[in-house]
């Protein structure tokens, strides 16, 4: 594992108004790893996010990106940094195909035409990489597709231009197990890319089958991040209801 985190982000606070979503939050992602975001709904997770991929300006706090000081102002910032982020609407457009979603504007051209061959050799190099075999053409449209081959092409549209971190916004959500399976898969085939992956699930089980450390928000303000070998699943539910398990979390 890498010492420098490719994500650090320390002492970001964010505020609408008069209501602070997060307070002097500290989060770290690493190359080759899962980090799993939890927390309920309302513990600031979409926010925090946002904040992340430039789509919301942090009201103050440091964030470094590969051990350097950035501050992107816009989802175009993050993702000529190399971050990527899956939401969980997908924002793919059902009437495209598969090859049209992954590059839909980011077309690649060959003078004033599109170069509609490298295009497609990329997506299927990109589908075969992370060893999506479930995939018939990649002409194929989107309106076709399952719930995880969905999700699937949303993935790969998030690796398909040399992204360092991936954030994933329940990629399993309203998918049954095997597609579940299928798509946490996926997820750990990043990390063991070297990606630097972030997971926000509010399933347990998912986030202790697939990654390497869990970061645990409550009420706006990161109580733990710790390795997923070290803490418990009740640990877990207790950070995320109370901010506090043991010896873990915010002190009383």
């Amino acid at each position: 594992m890498s010492v420098t985190p490719a994500l650090d982000l320390r002492g970001i606070d964010k505020s609408f108004g008069s209501v602070k979503v997060l307070q002097d939050i500290a989060f770290s992602a690493y190359p080759g790893e899962v980090t799993a975001l939890v927390g309920d709904n309302g513990a600031g997770k979409t926010t925090l996010v946002k904040c992340i991929g430039g789509i919301h300006p942090f009201d103050a706090g440091e964030y470094r990106f590969e051990g350097r000081p950035v501050r992107p102002g816009s989802p175009r910032d993050a993702a000529r940094l190399g971050i990527e982020i899956v939401h969980q609407d997908l924002a793919l457009c059902e009437n495209l195909d598969i090859v049209q979603n992954l590059f839909l504007g980011r077309e690649q051209r060959r003078g004033f035409m599109l170069d509609e061959t490298a295009m497609e050799e990329m997506a299927r190099t990109t589908l075969s990489g992370l060893a999506v075999r479930t995939m018939g053409s990649v002409r194929q449209r989107v309106a076709t597709l399952s719930g995880g081959q969905r999700q699937t092409v949303a993935i790969a549209r998030a690796v398909l231009w040399d992204s360092k971190v991936v954030i994933l916004d329940e990629p399993a959500a309203a998918l049954g197990m095997a597609q579940t399976q299928q798509v946490l898969e996926i997820v750990r085939r990043l990390a063991d890319k070297g990606l630097a992956v972030v997971l926000i699930s509010h399933n347990m089980n998912d986030v202790f089958a697939v990654s390497d450390r869990i970061a645990a928000l409550y009420l706006g303000r990161m109580v733990a991040q710790v390795r997923t070998a070290d803490i418990t699943h009740r640990q877990v539910v207790e950070l995320i209801t109370s901010g506090v398990s043991g010896e873990l979390g915010l002190r009383r």
